[in-house]
């Protein structure tokens, strides 16, 4: 295992990515939530720059006692990244497909040691 430094954590700011490249492996590096989540920078469905696509709140729609619609409104907690490719989405906390889990982005853990953002991979 290796460590990449990012950046200072200060730098990031919510909703949003940092893309770093080292020795020809593309890591994209979220910070939504208060959390960092990190993938490798390349859509499972054709290759795309998955990281470089826009950070989504997932629509909910409200339901009344009676089931009936009351609306719609963007969660608070389900964020998805969305490849700019081809649309395809994924949980920014665990990189799954929201259709399909066995579709995932590739996951790296991340580390922050004196305010400093490592990726570990």
């Amino acid at each position: 295992m290796a460590e990449i430094l990012i950046a200072p954590a200060s730098e990031f700011e919510e909703g949003g990515c940092r893309i770093i490249v080292q020795d020809g492996l593309e890591v994209g590096v979220f910070l939504v939530g208060g959390e960092f989540h990190a993938f490798e920078n390349e859509c499972p469905h054709q290759g795309g720059p998955v990281c470089q696509g826009r950070l989504f709140r997932q629509v909910e729609e409200i339901l009344g006692e009676d089931r009936s619609s009351l609306g719609e409104r963007f969660s608070e907690d389900n964020v998805r990244i969305v490849c700019p490719w081809h649309g395809y989405e994924f949980d920014v906390k665990t990189g799954a497909h929201p259709a399909d889990g066995r579709i995932r982005l590739r996951k790296f853990e991340v580390e922050v040691r004196g305010g400093e953002v490592f990726v570990i991979v």
